[in-house]
């Protein structure tokens, strides 16, 4: 691992910049989709975008948003979380989802909570074994016409 920043993508120009990362986890979404999309949940469901960068590139991408349930009481969703593939078994997806339990302690949130597809057994895994994080639930989605 070289020099590690993480920063908030905010601006048009870094948030197109992390779709070549981001599309490896969302290849469903063409650039144009990705965009509207963010820019939509950025402005009014709170979600926010970070980066890890290693000598200067991207090497992972996660957004996230912070919510209040009845189940979770406070707590920050994470929407999306990827590591490049030619970059990923390094550390880069443990480093930006500890930052993000951080950046949740700091702005006094209670958990963190995600789901993941069915099929990503190495994920669930990675989320289990390395970072502690308890299967709590399904993810029902009803598709509507």
């Amino acid at each position: 691992m070289g020099n590690i920043i993480i920063r908030e993508l905010s601006d048009r120009h870094e948030i197109l910049e992390a779709f070549q990362v981001m599309r490896q986890l969302r290849s469903h979404l063409d650039e144009a989709s990705y965009l509207e999309l963010v820019t939509e949940a950025k402005e009014n469901a709170g979600y926010v975008m970070y980066g890890l960068f290693t000598d200067g590139e991207l090497a992972a991408v996660t957004g996230f948003q912070p919510m209040t349930t009845l189940y979770y009481g406070r707590f920050i969703w994470i929407c999306d979380l990827v590591t490049d593939s030619a970059k990923r078994s390094e550390g880069y997806g443990e480093k930006l989802l500890s930052f993000v339990h951080d950046w949740a302690r700091s702005n006094n949130f209670e958990s963190v909570a995600l789901s993941s597809g069915l099929q990503r057994t190495e994920a669930h895994r990675f989320y289990e074994e390395k970072m502690s994080y308890d299967k709590v639930s399904y993810v029902f989605k009803h598709t509507l016409d």
